[in-house]
């Protein structure tokens, strides 16, 4: 089997891509349709990474480093995740405190921000083909098998079935822990679960409207109703919990119009009206846009009030089935798209803006199967495991320090926006954090592994067990890689030990993770520009 695998890898990586490509190329899109493999195969493994995520590409290269049979498998048709598409202003990524394949990988690229995702993406794939590790693209779980508290078999929907020793999920939703029957959480805590102050309801000052915007749509009466994009469903008090999840959006790639970029995209179903309240918003004065070539966020527009943030659009996403998340995905492509061909074409947009607007649009040099549109979403947050051990707001203060770590976050805890309101008769958004750290936190190994009872051979390297606020610093795309190699290192190790993921020695681990070049405790003196 091992051969075998090795043999079919350039099958994969260009048999599968090409046959989704000739569908329906330069639309981006998350579900489509997928032929029955043709017969259908198992594969038996030592390790399988499910997410090619950057965790699931260096969760994958160690574990073959380590000599053992590796198998990476993709929901979609890329690997790097949200690194090879569009995130390239790396946080928590400082050389001090990065070691190991995340590391490599920057020093390959010879950048740490500013690197084109197509740049990315191949420096993946390098990394994956050098360590002759295999790849299923297009495969979507279908379901778990599990016997005596271990997984014994993945299933996937096209027929294929995986059956490994040890399986890591290193998606951004949590989606095999889930089927594994793994206790998982989606949303925020309030405050007074885990000790916290910025977990729950909370009104930032940041990514907030700075000025006074009538909510309705005959200003002043409430009759009228809100403008699209409020929500008439209250919050609670401030530091209570709630199913809200932070927001996501597309990190667009941009290119100046005069250097060859894409005309702005005009969605299939664009409603203007969807940005009313966006023009309320000008009108009262607020012209802030930043955009520049490579890559952008939701702050580049209108200091992140009304911006590529499809706020309160997600918030089934983490537990949706694939149809849904489809839907929820389309939704999204089509507000961001809809709403930056608005900005540069809507006569009621002031020519400023409309200009300025207009002097960018997608790079004609990326994501070339979607028409220059980015193909990840970003998922900042799905589900997060609840272990023995979760990782919190304390852990970020420094007041909890993890005494088994495997990684370490340096970029600040913070959250998007989870809804739009109307408080004190005024729009409003809510639910953003910014919060420094003091010191880099580490990442416990109790964090990443289910409970014993729950399951023995799985670990977790995105959807950790981590509070709302908690997961925010852990989840930058470098500390991401760093986990996944960690992951697959303990993995690999509990299979030469004959033992669980919870059974295994964490000196043992520990000891390898530093041979391996991991960085497990910042200098003394260290600081970042992310840490004030």
């Amino acid at each position: 089997m091992k051969n075998s695998l090795f043999i079919l890898l350039p099958l994969f990586i260009t048999v599968s891509i090409a046959t989704s490509f000739a569908q329906e190329p330069g639309r981006p899109r998350y579900y489509y349709a997928v032929p029955l493999a043709n017969p259908p195969k198992v594969f038996e493994v030592d390790v399988c990474v499910y997410g090619a995520t950057p965790g699931g590409v260096s969760a994958a290269v160690q574990a073959s480093r380590m000599g053992k049979r590796a198998l990476l498998i993709e929901f979609g048709r890329h690997v790097g995740g949200m690194t090879a598409s569009g995130l390239s202003d790396t946080d928590g990524g400082e050389p001090g405190i990065t070691g190991g394949i995340s590391a490599e990988f920057y020093k390959r690229l010879g950048q740490r921000r500013g690197f084109r995702p197509s740049v990315a993406e191949t420096t993946f794939r390098l990394l994956l083909e050098e360590n002759r590790v295999p790849v299923l693209f297009e495969h979507r779980l279908k379901s778990v098998e599990k016997s005596a508290g271990r997984i014994t078999e993945v299933a996937f929907e096209n027929g294929n079935r995986v059956r490994a020793k040890m399986y890591i999920d290193a998606t951004y939703e949590g989606d095999l822990l889930a089927l594994a029957g793994i206790s998982f959480t989606v949303g925020r805590e309030g405050n007074a679960r885990y000790g916290e102050s910025v977990n729950g309801v909370i009104f930032g000052p940041k990514d907030n409207f700075d000025l006074p915007v009538d909510p309705y749509v005959i200003p002043g009466d409430p009759q009228s109703g809100l403008l699209p994009g409020i929500s008439a469903d209250p919050v609670g008090p401030v530091g209570f919990g709630d199913h809200r999840v932070q927001a996501y959006n597309f990190r667009m790639w941009l290119m100046r119009s005069n250097h060859g970029a894409r005309p702005w995209p005009k969605p299939a179903h664009y409603d203007p009206h969807r940005y009313a309240l966006l023009l309320r918003y000008l009108a009262a004065g607020n012209r802030h846009l930043e955009l520049h070539e490579g890559d952008n966020n939701n702050h580049h527009l209108f200091n992140g009030a009304f911006s590529t943030d499809l706020v309160g659009g997600n918030y089934l996403w983490p537990t949706a089935d694939y149809a849904t998340r489809g839907k929820i995905y389309q939704d999204h492509v089509t507000y961001q798209q809809g709403l930056m061909f608005f900005l540069a074409n809507d006569e009621h947009v002031p020519e400023e803006i409309r200009a300025q607007v207009r002097s960018f649009g997608p790079a004609n040099n990326e994501f070339l199967d979607t028409g220059g549109w980015p193909h990840q979403l970003y998922v900042r947050e799905g589900r997060r495991m609840v272990s023995d051990y979760v990782m919190t707001e304390r852990n970020g203060t420094g007041e909890i320090v993890a005494e088994d770590p495997v990684a370490l976050a340096s970029y600040q805890m913070d959250s998007h926006n989870t809804t739009r309101i109307v408080l004190n008769g005024k729009v409003s958004n809510e639910g953003q954090v910014y919060e420094q750290l003091k010191y880099p936190v580490p990442l416990s190994y109790r964090a990443i592994i289910p409970r014993k009872p729950e399951c023995e051979n799985l670990l977790v390297v995105f959807a950790v067990s981590a509070s709302h606020i908690g997961l925010s610093t852990l989840r930058m795309e470098p500390v991401l890689m760093i986990t996944g190699q960690s992951a697959a290192t303990a993995a690999c190790l509990a299979i030469d030990e004959g033992v669980s993921v919870q059974n295994l020695s964490y000196p043992k681990l520990r000891a390898r993770l530093i041979a391996d070049g991991q960085i497990l405790e910042a200098p003394v003196d260290f600081r970042s520009p992310a840490i004030k």
